[in-house]
């Protein structure tokens, strides 16, 4: 309905003077903008119940971010009619910004309908509940980052264009800033830069394990922003690092390893040197044998050294797992079962010994005293 309909009617009913006609058209325009608000909320809320049965995830996304902003469109267009009304009625310079902030308004809406929809495919996207096959969640939040940031960008610009200012003015002045601002803030530069290095390269992603042997920088990826990456240390203290670090120094993934090695040394008393060989040969069968173990991988048990109190013969294999609990529990059961094997064999693992010789005047051993005996005397 126009406005001079609506006046006519008014006037049918009896309300002719102007002001009181003012009055009600923006009462009835405000109540019916409400009124097409409700409406739109409910059929929306109707939709979102029909969409959450098929098992088609993006119409869900679709509606849950035009919720919202089609509601804002509503009360915009609804506030800007109630506006030109009162125009009409009292023609004053405020009511010259309607237009240009009717079209910011839509422009608003549009921004905040794309940028939802960005986020909510990001969720989608990284959910292995939703998709069969879920993406790298360090890739997906660089792809919507980078969208969302285009989309503000293009927004703004066209809401300068709106207001009547010239695009290709604000990009010159923009690029003669950039060089300034890249002089001003170059470390800030480095770091997005670095960030950029990180999402494109991926050397690790949110959730990984990391550390550095050049700096003291190990714990778990929390969040890999464009300035700073969040590593949560093992005792639990964030570490905010500068992505322009990992541009300078190696990082190693532990989360990417395949396996974990188990390399132990273990020494027998040089009296136990008649077992040694066959203790040898019952732990390699041990090793070949045990399930968590994976013997396609390289897998060595030899008398390695003469130590200065043992016997010395190593023990290098590994697990199939990658846990860093479940490794540790299968190594434990594999010393368990070592010790066993050394302890069958009638032999004992050897600890630190040193003996003095005490000599007489005529150059002959008078006693030898051992600091660290191999048995315990007998008692008595």
């Amino acid at each position: 309905m126009e406005l001079k309909e609506l006046r006519h009617w008014l006037a049918e009913i009896g309300i002719e003077d102007s002001a009181y006609q003012n009055v009600f058209e923006i009462f009835i325009i405000v109540l019916a903008t409400a009124l097409v608000s409700f409406i739109a909320k409910r059929i929306i809320a109707r939709l979102e119940l029909q969409f959450e049965k098929s098992r088609n995830l993006w119409d869900d996304n679709l509606l849950h971010a035009a919720s919202k902003p089609v509601s804002l469109a509503i009360w915009i267009l609804g506030l800007s009619f109630a506006a030109y009304a009162a125009r009409d009625y009292s023609d004053t310079d405020i009511f010259s910004i309607i237009e240009p902030v009717q079209r910011i308004g839509v422009i608003v809406c549009l921004t905040w309908f794309i940028v939802g929809f960005i986020s909510g495919a990001e969720h989608i996207l990284i959910d292995p509940e939703r998709v069969r096959e879920p993406m790298d969640e360090t890739t997906v939040s660089a792809i919507g980052k980078l969208l969302r940031a285009s989309v503000i960008i293009t927004s703004v610009l066209v809401a300068l264009q709106t207001l009547g200012y010239s695009i290709s003015g604000v990009l010159a002045f923009g690029g003669i800033g950039g060089i300034a601002v890249g002089f001003a803030a170059k470390d800030l530069l480095a770091n997005f830069f670095g960030g950029l290095m990180i999402y494109l390269d991926r050397p690790f992603k949110v959730g990984d394990w990391v550390r550095s042997p050049d700096q003291e920088i190990e714990g778990t990826v929390e969040k890999i922003g464009w300035r700073l990456t969040t590593i949560r240390t093992f005792d639990k203290r964030p570490l905010y690092v500068p992505n322009s670090v990992f541009t300078s120094i190696s990082v190693q993934n532990p989360s990417r390893m395949s396996h974990r090695r188990i390399f132990e040394t273990v020494g027998l008393r040089y009296d136990d040197a008649a077992q040694l060989e066959n203790i040898i040969a019952r732990v390699k069968s041990m090793l070949q044998a045990h399930q968590d173990l994976d013997t396609e991988q390289t897998l060595i048990v030899n008398f390695d050294a003469f130590g200065a109190s043992s016997l010395d013969f190593f023990i290098y294999t590994f697990t199939r797992t990658t846990n860093w609990i479940e490794y540790h529990e299968v190594k434990q059961d594999v010393l368990f079962r070592v010790m066993k094997i050394i302890e069958e064999e009638g032999a004992e693992v050897a600890f630190p010994t040193s003996t003095v010789h005490l000599f007489k005047e005529g150059g002959k051993p008078e006693v030898a005293l051992s600091s660290l005996p191999e048995k315990a005397p007998d008692a008595g």
